[in-house]
């Protein structure tokens, strides 16, 4: 394959929606182990057919939370664990759910002045059913329908509130009819000690020690089949209300308030860019990686006008939370090296960019972060200098290229100021890396696929080898690094007699 080929003329279009109506701290860290495999299933909304208070009519769960959608309310009922606690003997870095829980935090949102009983009903039923198998016969609860949204209509004249799910997270939309009143919505909360609205504009709510944030609203008409944006805010009415301010829009068409955070941006240069894996942080920052052919791909890093308007105002102004972007290697040695960007919550600046190769090309396809906010890399590599980066404290694993390519896994600071460990992973033929995962002790789980019949013999005791044997062309592989990126802890083929190639890994 030809480099051209290899490096598409384009940029990258990163689009991120990051939810929430509520976004919960609290769970943070359960939410981030579980984020590649649960996390991944969609939210989904109760009818309720007597498993729980006679006053809910939808219940949903998510990590750390419950939301009961009354008539009149919404509950939201978080747990965090409780650290003065004594643990169960059981509990395990592992199973972390054993550790005793705390009192729940129990915040509820109404609509003030709203209709008392408004129709409230399940849209889009999904196909999965949910069944109470709890006491005697008499009381179990089976096959209780599922919906991927709930309605309820006409809380206020001529508009509607919908509240639904993006994978685990839960937003909530006003649908705002042509011609009725978007100011006449009040949001009421109790259970919060006080309301603020941030400097970025977002409603967070204090309460029990923590912050739940209900993310800058977004709020849009479609006009012709396109999304055009309506300027507005929140606005505090007095301590625990709170409401919209709407600029001018077309009264002729419908309007939807959505108190949710979404951005997108170009990430590349003059060359050819090419994202393959994003991961996202427990504080919303994204991590995406991929290839680039672009000599000035970090310029971004550092140039103003990559910035929006709001953030370089801010930081002529001398904010200093404003996020200074860090380049570490800010030198392309290949035709095609990988990078690693950090991109902030907010999606205002970079935090940190960086090419990642040697003098060969070099290709990023996977990307994890942990709880720390460290991350780890993996890809292909044709390098035979790929590691010569990675200088003490840095740690080498094997920095000795097998073949003509093998993948490759490199651990990033949480700062993106320096490598924390960096290696080939490969034999004697070629190996490709696809994606990667991390577990909550920071040991890192890769898969891809070789051709190479001695992929597992850098893998010995006390690392485990459960197939040593290559059986077709190419096998797939799966491989676990230790924490510290001193050791591997097992290493194995996965196949058959034919070709076979890994895809996605989680823990």
């Amino acid at each position: 394959m030809s480099k051209s080929a290899r490096v598409p003329s384009r940029r990258i279009l990163v689009l991120l929606a990051f939810v929430t109506g509520f976004a919960l701290p609290f769970a943070a860290a359960a939410e981030t182990r579980l984020s590649q495999s649960y996390g991944k299933l969609p939210l989904h909304f109760e009818a309720n057919q007597g498993q729980t208070h006679e006053d809910v009519r939808f219940l949903a769960r998510g990590a750390g939370y419950s939301l009961y959608l009354t008539a009149g309310e919404a509950v939201l009922v978080l747990t965090k664990p409780n650290p003065d606690a004594k643990r169960d003997l059981r509990s395990t870095p592992e199973r972390p759910g054993t550790q005793a829980r705390g009192t729940p935090v129990v915040v509820r949102m109404s609509l003030v002045g709203a209709a008392p009983k408004p129709l409230v009903s399940g849209l889009d039923e999904l196909p999965g059913k949910v069944n109470y198998l709890i006491g005697k016969p008499a009381k179990w609860r089976t096959n209780v329908p599922t919906y991927a949204k709930v309605r309820y209509r006409a809380v206020y004249p001529g508009i509607d509130l919908v509240y639904y799910g993006n994978q685990r997270q839960l937003e909530y939309d006003f649908v705002v009819s042509p011609g009725a009143d978007p100011e006449r919505i009040v949001l009421g909360f109790q259970g919060a000690e006080r309301l603020e609205i941030n400097a970025e504009g977002e409603l967070v709510l204090h309460a029990a020690g923590g912050a739940i944030r209900q993310r800058v609203p977004v709020i849009y008409q479609e006009i012709d089949g396109v999304r055009t944006k309506i300027e507005g805010r929140y606005v505090l009415k007095d301590a625990h209300r709170v409401g919209f301010q709407v600029a001018a829009h077309d009264q002729s068409r419908p309007l939807v308030i959505d108190p949710t955070l979404v951005y997108s941006t170009y990430l590349g240069g003059s060359g050819g860019d090419v994202g393959h894996g994003i991961a996202v942080d427990a504080a919303g920052a994204a991590y995406v990686t991929g290839f680039t052919g672009s000599a000035d791909f970090t310029t971004g890093c550092t140039a103003p006008q990559r910035r929006s308007e709001e953030v370089r105002r801010r930081a002529q102004a001398g904010d200093r939370r404003i996020v200074r972007c860090t380049v570490l290697n800010a030198t392309t040695l290949g035709g095609a090296d990988a990078f690693v960007t950090k991109i902030n919550a907010t999606g205002t600046a970079l935090v940190y960019s960086t090419y990642l190769g040697g003098s060969g090309d070099d290709y990023g396809s996977g990307i994890a972060v942990d709880a720390a906010g460290a991350a780890y890399v993996t890809g292909t590599t044709f390098s035979r200098d790929f590691t010569a980066s990675c200088t003490a404290p840095c740690t080498v694993l094997d920095g000795t290229l097998g073949g003509a390519q093998d993948a490759f896994v490199t651990k990033i600071n949480a700062a993106g100021t320096a490598l924390v460990y960096s290696t080939y992973l490969g034999g004697g033929g070629g190996e490709y890396a696809s994606a990667i995962a991390v577990d909550a002790a920071g040991a890192a789980y890769v898969t891809g696929w070789t051709a190479s019949a001695d992929f597992t013999g850098g893998c010995t005791t006390p690392c485990t080898v459960l197939d040593a044997t290559l059986k077709g062309g190419s096998d797939a592989f799966m491989t676990k690094i230790n924490a510290a990126g001193t050791a591997l802890v097992y290493s194995t083929y996965l196949g058959g007699s034919g070709d076979d190639y890994g895809s996605g890994i989680a823990v």
